[in-house]
């Protein structure tokens, strides 16, 4: 059977701080019904100063170790806009704080698209036989590029990081990975950016139009690729960017709304965080369970873009001995 990289368990964090959109209301010329209308966000969660993004990055990935099945990570890779220095890379200082002292590690920069990046980067790892467990994580602290008075994109960005550990497998095992649709488009480039002094630009009619014709493209092509109908797919789970967005892409695949997967109304945009994230709440509450077949799809900056599918499945957390508590 053939071999493939399979999911072997996931792990989220959010930072403590929450921020609704009365808190908003009171420093910006906003309203909530004017947020939630537009973007579906109720609040975000917003890391403090103090909190950087290896330090998201280490809460998911050590609770991902805590519910994995080796004892033993090969490999890290660390999708992020928002690494805690340019150089070096945000990566060794997360393997390092969980242990993983010598073993590959490195950042990957793909806007919010970067954690389908970052999982074909890992299965390829794999299949190259350069690792058998490999530690995919996305980490963003997205809340802090907008510009304070922003009204139209402060709104929009929250904080947060999720993790997956893949394994070495075969295709026909439940979390087995399927082909990961890339792509990229440079011509877009000013559609979603930031400068070296870290202020957000974003020209958001043309993202929307982008983001939806890209996202259901690639996933027509994930489907095909593994051979589905669109109509097999059990939890679409698109980028939380916003609910006008992920409601499009749905609408356009004729996935219904009860095989839709979403949070963004309490977390907002994440970034590299927002599949990973999601798809570990979803695990937790049961909206997402073994055997669901899953269909994942992100757009981010770049332009990039893509889509993968999976068959959920079945995560039993069990503590491994010496993961980081």
């Amino acid at each position: 059977m053939t071999a493939a990289a399979v999911v072997a368990a996931v792990g989220s964090a959010l930072p403590a701080s929450v921020v609704s959109n009365e808190d908003l209301t009171a420093r910006l010329d906003t309203t909530d019904e004017w947020i939630r209308s537009r973007t579906g966000i109720t609040r975000r969660h917003v890391a403090g100063a103090e909190q950087s993004t290896a330090d998201l990055a280490v809460r998911a990935a050590a609770q991902a170790l805590t519910g994995g099945e080796s004892e033993h990570v090969d490999a890290l890779v660390l999708a992020t806009t928002t690494p805690d220095r340019c150089c070096p890379a945000t990566a060794p200082a997360v393997a390092t704080r969980l242990g993983l002292v010598g073993i590959p590690a490195f950042d990957l920069a793909a806007g919010c698209t970067g954690f389908l990046y970052a999982l074909a980067t890992g299965a390829g790892l794999i299949a190259a036989g350069t690792a058998r467990t490999v530690l995919v994580i996305g980490a963003d602290r997205l809340a802090s590029l907008p510009h304070p008075d922003d009204r139209t994109t402060v709104p929009l960005f929250g904080d947060g990081a999720g993790a997956m550990l893949l394994r070495h497998g075969t295709a026909d095992e439940p979390g087995a990975l399927g082909p990961v649709l890339l792509g990229s488009d440079g011509t877009g480039a000013d559609l979603i950016s930031a400068d070296h002094a870290g202020a957000l630009h974003m020209d958001g009619a043309d993202v929307f139009r982008h983001a939806v014709d890209r996202m259901a493209a690639a996933s027509r092509q994930a489907a095909a690729a593994v051979g589905w109908n669109l109509g097999d797919v059990d939890r679409l789970v698109p980028h939380q960017a916003n609910h006008r967005i992920t409601s499009f892409v749905a609408r356009r695949l004729g996935v219904p709304e009860d095989r839709q997967l979403s949070n963004v109304a309490e977390v907002g945009n994440t970034g590299a965080a927002s599949i990973p994230l999601l798809l570990d709440r979803a695990r937790a509450d049961g909206r997402l369970e073994a055997g669901h077949r899953t269909l994942l799809t992100a757009f981010g900056a770049g332009l990039t873009w893509g889509a993968l599918t999976l068959t959920w499945p079945d995560l039993t957390r069990t503590r491994l001995e010496g993961a980081p508590a």
